[in-house]
């Protein structure tokens, strides 16, 4: 009776000896096995996999973990043991194929998705990233991959990558409405399913100039964070749609990617915005000026920032008979929020050039709109420098608001101090200041510099001051040098002194009479 059972059963039997013996097969293993017959060793009916496991089982081993599987008349086939009596093993063998196919399937997916994670989330390179996201669903998804990206002013970004893997981006004036669905796919919300639509309905933009080789195209919306991410454009040479496992990888790579090109967009934005805003804060270039040389050089406290505490403006006039205006100024504290700082008062100050033949009334002005603040910790200390042309000398005047005094290099080696004192800006609800007068005749340099020049801390012992008197002494070794040497050694020089220690924002402007007769100007 259980024979006859065994004989009936759908699943392949097999009945062996613990000395390897086939002692019985149903009918389904002698289908399966080609007509194996009672009597016949294992290992020469059986494969060799097969062979293994009841060998092992047989000298009273285990299979250790997951039950023997293998490959049998091109199929694969799971072999579950029972021990029928004390001395055979009965062997049911299982056809696992899908089954195995569905975990391939998964881990050839889930590899592509770490491929696709390892190319797609370092990358902030937002061109790149629309090519990296159209070369990975060229190379897994279809024949040849679009990804397409609203640009400002109705254009879009198109990323276009073929069979052979080479990407391609440009920027150009489409109408979405000539693809069906991809109106609906670029909103971004609500999310919208993958659509399939006939080749012939494609513009020339998707399918190039291989139309009669497409069999057909899908549209599929790469959701962003709370923005539209663009779409993604499949064309294939088959006619058929997404296998059910595709249907689910497509997905999640439109979910993966779309999150990848928000990201990368977002910061593209960003630093726009960033790069925008940084350009008012970051010290103005030199003007040329008629008559008079001028260079300034600017070195922030951390190596790798742009802006910080420190800052100079140069306010050039247009007629003769004026003066032009440089402001060198040092704000409390380092950083961003020194330069933000720094940004409004440079602001406040452009707005007040109208009254800048008055210094103290400017400077009272500014300290009323700190002292408004109420933060005693946001202050400022300045010097002003207005200057005209003078036939071949300079006039200048100068202020100092709680400032490291100006210097004057003088062509016979000396260097004077401007006694141009004041209180700084931005504490007391009353100001003091004092302008002094000065001439430079033709060679003859003035230099304004911040605190972080004199307040350089190294040397030798690592702790000692730069200080005035090291200053003076560099200075009067660069008489007769161009305004750009003596300012460019002036920051180099405390930059030396420094090494590789911290130090304050620097920031150096010199202001020079010329020699060259062709600069004198009546």
């Amino acid at each position: 009776m259980v024979g006859m059972v065994w004989e009936d059963a759908p699943y392949p039997m097999l009945a062996v000896s613990t000395s390897g013996v086939v002692e019985q097969a149903n009918e389904a293993a002698r289908l399966l096995l080609s007509g194996t017959g009672v009597g016949e060793r294992l290992e020469r009916a059986a494969p060799e996999w097969l062979s293994r496991a009841h060998d092992r089982l047989a000298s009273g081993g285990r299979a250790g973990g997951a039950e023997p599987c293998g490959e049998l008349g091109g199929r694969m086939f799971q072999a579950h043991a029972v021990y029928a009596t004390g001395d055979r093993i009965v062997w049911w063998l299982i056809d696992v194929t899908g089954r195995q196919h569905a975990m391939d399937s998964l881990r050839e997916w889930t590899a592509f998705m770490a491929e696709a994670s390892d190319e797609l989330l370092p990358s902030l390179n937002l061109d790149r990233c629309l090519e990296v996201t159209a070369c990975l669903a060229a190379r897994r998804l279809a024949d040849a991959a679009l990804v397409v990206l609203p640009r400002a002013g109705r254009r879009y970004a198109i990323a276009r990558c073929g069979a052979a893997g080479e990407a391609a981006t440009w920027e150009t004036n489409i109408d979405p409405s000539t693809l069906p669905g991809l109106p609906e796919a670029l909103q971004g919300f609500p999310p919208v399913p993958t659509r399939w639509i006939d080749p012939a309905e494609a513009p020339g933009w998707v399918l190039g100039d291989r139309r009669a080789e497409v069999g057909s195209v899908a549209v599929a919306a790469l959701p962003g964070h709370g923005l539209p991410a663009g779409a993604l454009v499949l064309v294939r040479g088959a006619r058929e749609g997404f296998s059910p496992d595709e249907r689910i990888f497509v997905r999640l790579f439109a979910q993966w990617a779309g999150s990848a090109i928000s990201v990368a967009r977002l910061y593209v934005e960003q630093a726009m915005i960033t790069e925008t805003l940084m350009a008012e804060l970051l010290p103005p270039p030199t003007p040329a000026l008629n008559g008079v040389e001028l260079a300034a050089r600017y070195r922030p406290a951390g190596s790798s920032e742009r802006v910080g505490g420190d800052f100079y403006d140069v306010h050039p006039v247009a007629g003769s008979g004026q003066e032009s205006l440089v402001v060198l100024g040092d704000v409390a504290g380092k950083g961003l929020e020194a330069a933000v700082l720094t940004g409004r008062i440079r602001n406040t100050l452009r707005a007040l050039l109208p009254l800048a033949d008055d210094h103290h009334r400017v400077l009272e002005l500014l300290n009323g709109v700190l002292v408004t603040d109420g933060d005693q910790a946001r202050y400022v200390t300045l010097v002003l420098a207005s200057f005209q042309r003078r036939g071949t000398r300079v006039a200048l005047r100068l202020t100092s608001a709680g400032h490291p005094a100006p210097l004057i290099l003088r062509n016979d080696g000396r260097v004077e101090t401007v006694p141009a004192v004041g209180t700084l800006i931005g504490v007391l609800d009353d100001i003091t200041s004092v302008t002094d007068s000065v001439v430079l005749e033709p060679g003859e340099t003035c230099l304004l510099y911040s605190d972080g020049i004199i307040e350089a801390r190294g040397g030798p012992l690592g702790h000692e001051f730069f200080g005035e008197e090291r200053l003076s002494e560099q200075l009067r070794q660069s008489s007769g040098m161009p305004p750009e040497a003596v300012a460019e050694r002036v920051q180099m020089l405390a930059s030396e002194w420094v090494g590789e220690g911290e130090h304050d924002d620097m920031a150096v402007v010199a202001i020079s009479a010329p020699r060259t007769a062709g600069a004198e100007q009546p």
